[in-house]
């Protein structure tokens, strides 16, 4: 099977690089490229936050331990860092009838398969976005889209220090707990492992769509 989208790991890079990558990417398949990308990475600690007019999920942002980048995702106030998988799909959104429910949902369920292969259950709670395993929190998305490309994207916590995201009120929802592949009970992950996982699965399942919508055209 062919490749559908290029997975690259970038091992850890500050929030900055990882936002320029996804811009000149961005900026070629907007000219006409015709391949479909995906960055895997760990960050530089950063908070990041979306476009919205309350930035209220900072809390106390001049005391915050490390630096805030606003950014132009959708979402509220979220943490990256060492221990957690960062992936930026820079893609066609043409493949998802330029519907950016169904890519969220396509996104959550490469997650969810990624959980289940270390014996994890993660699952979507009703009216909000990401992947949770049970009433924790593991993974987040924020997406951007220009002229229906996509950037920004997902991250899931695998292993290390949880402990940054209790200076914020992560993804804007009080009292939520966060959680890792680590802290619930997978043996010997990494970052990196885990990254070439979900180039995997990300490829099996965009694979299968773009199968179906060929069929469905004959």
């Amino acid at each position: 099977m062919n490749p559908v989208i290029s997975a690259r790991w970038l091992g850890r890079i500050s929030y900055e690089e990882g936002l320029e990558l996804q811009e000149s990417l961005l900026s070629a398949k907007v000219a006409g490229d015709p391949g479909n990308h995906l960055l895997l990475l760990e960050h530089a600690p950063v908070y990041t936050m979306g476009r919205s007019r309350d930035e209220s999920s900072l809390r106390e942002e001049s005391i915050l331990p490390h630096p805030v980048h606003r950014t132009n995702r959708g979402g509220q106030a979220t943490y990256h860092g060492p221990g957690q998988l960062v992936g930026y799909p820079v893609l066609d959104l043409s493949l998802f009838g330029r519907d950016l429910h169904d890519y969220l949902r396509f996104l959550e369920e490469i997650l969810i398969i990624l959980l289940s292969r270390h014996g994890i259950t993660g699952g979507r709670m009703e009216g909000k976005t990401g992947v949770w395993v049970g009433e924790r929190k593991i993974a987040s998305l924020g997406v951007g889209v220009r002229k229906w490309i996509s950037m920004h994207g997902f991250a899931i916590n695998i292993c290390g220090d949880l402990s940054a995201f209790n200076h914020i009120t992560p993804c804007g929802l009080p009292g939520v707990s966060m959680t890792s592949l680590e802290a619930e009970g997978a043996k010997n992950v990494s970052v990196e492992s885990c990254a070439r996982e979900v180039a995997e699965i990300f490829n099996e399942l965009l694979h299968r769509k773009v199968s179906r919508a060929e069929a469905q055209r004959r």
